[in-house]
């Protein structure tokens, strides 16, 4: 059974946007450089980028599943949900990726790896204990698919990509007010290419962020869905989800997109401007998506 026949093509897209962001960041270097005469900044700017690129990619797992207080369980600890990974995993044709277990009240579960191989599923205590089992398959179908799908990788490549973005503003904009020398004409540009920086290009990389992640959430909804041949179930767990009032207390901005759905209850509006940096689509439209769903 083939489910993921995007994987290949969201692989290139992946070192498609880990270039795109070098080449900014690289960019915005070399362009400061010029203005203020100095080789270092194009050489930080580019240490920077290459070396955050590496960590993201051989270690973001470590680092997100560390941030969520997550630990690792084995088979005899939970049997009933490893048993749900492993047939899963064999009907979409996946390897077993590690299981881990969040001690927070929240209903909620995340993804995340550079690969099939190197893959993790991680729950919260409260998703285990609300979720019936047909609702539960459909949780983990869903995170599955982002594994399949290879959204694991791009998503872990962007939190870092988008964090080399707004360290790099902040720098420039403070080099523009105490380094703009006696050149007054030089000093004037560099102030104004700072201001922009660090206003825009923060911005618009959580924008392009969270708009990523929201399509790969429509996609892992549906992947997941035809995983388990019962659109229903996934379609029930969300709803339970978004009415789970429980605070997540390891909750970071920075990985809250790996997430099924948004760890921050509450806290998010419905105003086309905040819509615009939500990390997740609204429930409704998961929802309505997912019961419109025919299933052969």
């Amino acid at each position: 059974m083939t489910l993921y026949n995007n994987a290949d093509k969201n692989k290139r897209k992946s070192f498609f946007l880990i270039l795109v962001f070098l080449i900014l960041v690289i960019g915005l270097g070399y362009l400061f450089s010029i203005v203020l005469d100095s080789l270092a900044i194009l050489i930080i700017a580019t240490f920077l980028a290459v070396t955050m690129s590496f960590t993201s990619y051989w270690y973001s797992d470590k680092i997100v599943l560390k941030m969520s207080n997550a630990k690792k369980i084995e088979k005899k600890d939970n049997p009933e949900l490893y048993r749900i990974v492993e047939n899963l995993c064999i009907t979409a044709g996946l390897p077993l990726p590690d299981i881990y277990i969040i001690d927070s009240d929240q209903s909620n579960a995340f993804a995340t790896g550079r690969n099939e191989e190197h893959a993790v599923v991680a729950v919260t205590k409260g998703l285990l204990d609300r979720l019936e089992r047909v609702e539960l398959e459909g949780v983990i179908a869903h995170e599955l698919s982002h594994i399949g799908n290879r959204d694991i990788l791009i998503d872990s490549m962007i939190v870092v990509l988008v964090g080399i973005v707004a360290i790099l503003s902040r720098i420039f904009l403070r080099v523009s007010f105490f380094g703009r020398g006696d050149n007054k004409k030089g000093g004037a540009i560099l102030l104004v290419l700072g201001i922009v920086a660090a206003i825009l290009a923060p911005i618009a990389a959580k924008a392009i962020k969270m708009a990523i992640s929201r399509k790969r959430e429509y996609l892992a909804d549906a992947s997941g869905a035809l995983l388990t041949r019962y659109p229903e179930g996934l379609a029930r767990a969300l709803e339970k989800i978004s009415k789970d009032e429980h605070k997540l207390e390891a909750a970071n901005y920075s990985t809250a997109h790996l997430y099924i759905s948004s760890p921050f209850k509450g806290k998010e509006t419905k105003s086309w401007f905040t819509k615009l940096f939500m990390s997740h689509p609204p429930v409704e439209e998961r929802i309505k998506a997912l019961k419109g769903m025919e299933v052969d």
